[in-house]
């Protein structure tokens, strides 16, 4: 008895299609869905007998944007790939039967007869529940490696950031911007006297405090320990200076109560104004020595570098 040696038959087009694991479904010139494969129906719960010979924009998927807004009638990519035969690739979220909406990678692409004429489109698509999770994982990473854990300002990476965001400004456009460098007076007393849970409460505190007297386009962030560092594009010596006593005057007026005690805590501040061409760094530096002048002359103070 011989084997057959025979080939066995190539699997249809049709079949490769329904072995797909990411969803398919193809649409005519009137966005009448003519196909709709396996994986379609599992990720959208819409058996085939449901969408077949109905129109996309009947509402059946009902693709919105990440801020709501719906696709199907201005931002199809189905349609703009018919239009003008390019592929598009869009994050959406798509309606399920059950209700719920599903995030979606989609890509569309024209389907064309022998002579080039487009005839319809084709759009595949799988969830991107996965990655829509990862990304803003990675996003909460980021905001935590950039933001101090106990003020929920800007650490020191981040101020470093934005320090050299506005020191490129400043080379190419010309504009100027100041550095306030605070600290508090006797913090470590403040620790030593109650305990380091009120020494935190003082940091809150001044954290606030400052970033409520900052405009919008002003930066607080804390540089480490009891101290923080301001930064105030556009402001010049006369500007810097009053937002710096506004910000020492404010801190001086409120308090943290402990055991039914007031605990208040002063600033003494160093203000700096960059100069053209002036490292970022040094203008850091140039304000840090201010505060320690102000330290040194009384505390509670101002002192321009």
């Amino acid at each position: 008895m011989t084997r057959d040696a025979r080939p066995a038959a190539a699997p249809s087009a049709e079949a490769l299609l329904e072995a797909m694991s990411e969803a398919m479904y193809v649409v005519d010139r009137s966005r009448t869905i003519t196909y709709w494969n396996a994986a379609a129906e599992l990720i959208t719960g819409y058996p085939a007998a449901d969408v077949l010979g109905r129109q996309c924009r009947d509402g059946i998927l009902n693709h919105v944007d990440d801020c709501g807004q719906g696709l199907c009638r201005t931002g199809c990519p189905l349609l703009g790939t018919m239009r003008d035969g390019r592929s598009r690739d869009v994050h959406a979220f798509l309606h399920h039967r059950d209700g719920h909406r599903v995030p979606v990678a989609v890509r569309s692409a024209p389907l064309r007869d022998p002579d080039g004429r487009i005839t319809g489109a084709v759009e595949v698509f799988h969830d991107n529940s996965q990655f829509r999770a990862l990304s803003d994982h990675l996003e909460d990473v980021e905001q935590q490696a950039l933001t101090d854990p106990l003020t929920g300002i800007p650490n020191r990476r981040m101020l470093g950031h934005i320090l050299e965001r506005h020191h490129d400004e400043q080379q190419r456009y010309g504009r100027g911007y100041a550095v306030l460098f605070a600290d508090v007076d006797h913090f470590k007393l403040v620790n030593d006297t109650y305990d380091h849970d009120v020494g935190d409460d003082v940091l809150k505190l001044v954290a606030s405090t400052l970033t409520a007297c900052t405009r919008t386009a002003d930066t607080v962030g804390r540089w480490g320990g009891e101290e923080f560092l301001l930064i105030a594009p556009g402001a010049d010596t006369d500007r810097a200076v009053a937002f710096a006593e506004r910000a020492r005057q404010l801190v001086a007026s409120t308090w943290t109560t402990h055991n039914r005690k007031r605990v208040r805590v002063t600033l003494s501040l160093g203000v700096a104004v960059a100069q053209p061409g002036e490292a970022s760094r040094h203008l850091v530096n140039r304000a840090d020595a201010a505060m320690m002048t102000a330290k040194a002359t009384g505390r509670n103070r101002t002192v321009i570098g």
